[in-house]
C-alpha cells in the first residue's frame, strides 16, 4: 500500500534509536524527508549517514537537542522549518520507587516527555492549519492508561501526553490537519535492552531467556511477548498519512493486547 508521502517533511524527536529510529526508517520507506534529532551531535550526524545509506536518494537531516532544555528546543525550532508530519516521540523512563523521585526528578520527566510535545507542538500546529494539512502523532504508552506502581512518574507524564493530543485535535475541527496518539505497550527498545541486559549479567542468566520471562510475566497482554520497535512505527507511518484522514483525536493501541478496556 502506498501511504502517500512523497514530498512531506517530518520531523521525529528522540530518534537516533529505537522506537523514533524505527519511525524514522519506516517514513523514509514511504518516501517522506525526514529530520531525526538526539541530544549528541556525534549520534545524530552518525544516524544521519547510516540513514541515508539504508534510503539511497533520501533527504535526511538531523538536529542535536535535548529537551530537557527549553533553550536548545528554541535553537531547534529556529532551525527546523516546516514539517508536515511531527512526531513526537522523544521520552525517558525508569523504574524507580514513588518515595524516591524528587521534585527535580519529576520535572526532569515532565520537561522530555510532556513540554517537549508541548512546545513542538505550539509552534508547528498553527502552519498546519495555515497550509492545509499536517499531521501531529504523539507516541504515549500504556502505562498512561494503566500507571504502573513502580513507574508512577513515567505513567502520569504519558497520561499528559493523552490529554495533550485530545485537545490539541479539537483545534483541527474541519481542517486536514489531525492530531493521534500511539499507545505502545513493552517494547523491545533499545533501552528495555539494555536494562534486560544489564540484569541477566548480574543474574548469571542467558538474555533470551530473561526476555521471554519477563514478556511472560505480563498477564494481560495477549501477544506474549515484547512488541518490536517497527511494529509501533508501522502505525505511526499510517497515521502521518494522507490515509489516516478519517482517524482524528484517537488513542489507537499497539500495545499487544495489554490494555483489558473494550474502549
Amino acid at each position: 500500500m502506498d501511504l502517500g508521502l512523497n514530498g512531506k517533511r517530518a520531523f521525529v524527536s528522540g530518534s537516533t534509536r529505537g522506537i523514533g529510529l524505527a519511525i524514522a526508517r519506516a517514513l523514509l520507506d514511504e518516501g517522506a524527508a525526514v529530520v531525526v534529532n538526539g541530544r549528541d551531535e556525534d549520534t545524530v550526524r552518525q544516524t544521519v549517514t547510516n540513514l541515508e545509506a539504508e534510503h539511497p536518494g533520501s533527504t535526511v537531516a538531523g538536529i542535536a537537542a535535548d529537551f530537557a532544555d527549553p533553550a536548545q528546543v528554541d535553537r531547534l525550532l529556529e532551525s527546523l522549518g516546516d514539517v508536515d508530519i511531527l512526531v513526537n516521540n522523544v521520552g525517558v523512563f525508569e523504574v524507580r520507587a514513588f518515595e524516591e523521585v524528587s521534585d527535580e526528578d519529576w520535572q526532569r520527566y515532565f520537561d522530555v516527555n510532556v513540554m517537549s510535545a508541548v512546545r513542538l507542538s505550539r509552534r508547528l500546529l498553527g502552519p498546519m492549519l495555515q497550509r492545509g494539512w499536517g499531521r501531529i502523532i504523539v507516541v504515549s504508552s500504556e502505562s498512561g492508561v494503566n500507571v504502573p506502581a513502580d513507574m508512577v512518574h513515567y505513567g502520569v507524564t504519558k497520561a499528559a501526553t493523552l490529554a495533550l493530543a485530545n485537545g490539541l485535535a479539537k483545534r483541527t475541527r474541519g481542517t486536514q490537519v489531525t492530531v493521534n496518539t500511539v499507545l505502545g505497550g513493552p517494547t523491545w527498545s533499545d533501552g528495555v535492552a539494555g536494562a534486560v541486559e544489564q540484569v541477566a549479567h548480574q543474574l548469571g542468566r542467558p538474555v533470551d531467556d530473561l526476555r521471554a520471562d519477563l514478556a511472560a510475566a505480563t498477564p494481560t497482554s495477549l501477544l506474549r511477548r515484547f512488541i518490536e520497535p517497527a511494529e509501533i512505527a508501522d502505525l505511526t507511518a499510517y497515521l502521518a498519512s494522507p490515509r489516516s484522514s478519517a482517524t482524528n483525536g484517537a488513542a489507537l493501541r499497539a500495545d499487544g493486547g495489554v490494555l483489558t478496556t473494550m474502549l
